[in-house]
């Protein structure tokens, strides 16, 4: 497979602990081929989870109902992969620095708000001082225009979310999702984060992205441990 398809993440995870994120070479939209061809870089079925936009947090190794509905995930069972899907959302990968959990988030907006980031990481079972974090591919600050409700579910939680927003004309602002996040994972007590930077909505050659025309595409980004 074309090493371009995925993106490794630049942060300091134990060497048991494995995570990537896709490109647009793999599409996991409605009726592509990426369940199938993903299957050649991990190590099992990955636990596929329908998303609604919410904050709830999904412990793979508890027994449940198949397929998962939530919007992040957490496991500590060596081989167990977890996954969100995306295409201008946020995936945020996390692990505690003894590669003992894993866990991930789909961190749109809505979900962001509602406190996904925050339930993930502390359905982690660590010390947050021990939690590391990243940041994968999603819309960039200069390119997500949203509405005064958005930036009131975020002051309402936080007043200092208001750094995060730059107004344009219209009563509309621009949304930076990976400063929301670095202040929702400060908050949760994470300071080792790294990530970011990436633009899905820009770079249309690398990712897909829905605001620039509904395209139906979808990245997916996935983690595992393996036993130390």
């Amino acid at each position: 497979m074309n090493p371009a398809a995925w993106i490794r993440p630049d942060w300091p995870a134990p060497p048991n602990v494995h995570a990537f994120v896709t490109t647009r070479d793999i599409d996991f939209g409605a009726g592509a081929r990426g369940r199938e061809e993903i299957l050649e870089l991990v190590p099992s079925m990955p636990r596929w989870m329908k998303q609604v936009h919410g904050a709830e947090v999904a412990d793979l190794d508890a027994p449940g109902p198949a397929p998962i509905t939530s919007d992040a995930a957490v496991t500590s069972r060596p081989g167990t992969v977890a996954v969100v899907l995306t295409a201008d959302c946020m995936p945020v990968l996390l692990c505690d620095d003894g590669g003992r959990r894993v866990g991930i988030a789909h961190a749109g907006w809505r979900g962001m708000a509602a406190g996904v980031i925050e339930n993930t990481v502390h359905s982690l079972d660590a010390d947050p001082a021990r939690v590391i974090a990243w940041l994968g591919p999603a819309i960039g600050p200069r390119a997500f225009e949203v509405g005064e409700d958005v930036r009131e579910a975020f002051l309402g939680a936080d007043p200092g979310a208001g750094a995060a927003f730059v107004a344009r004309s219209g009563g509309k602002y621009l949304a930076d999702l990976y400063a929301l996040a670095r202040q929702r994972l400060a908050r949760a007590g994470v300071a080792r984060v790294t990530g970011g930077g990436f633009c899905t909505f820009q770079e249309r050659e690398r990712f897909f992205s829905y605001r620039r025309g509904k395209e139906p595409g979808r990245m997916g980004a996935f983690i595992w441990r393996e036993a130390p």
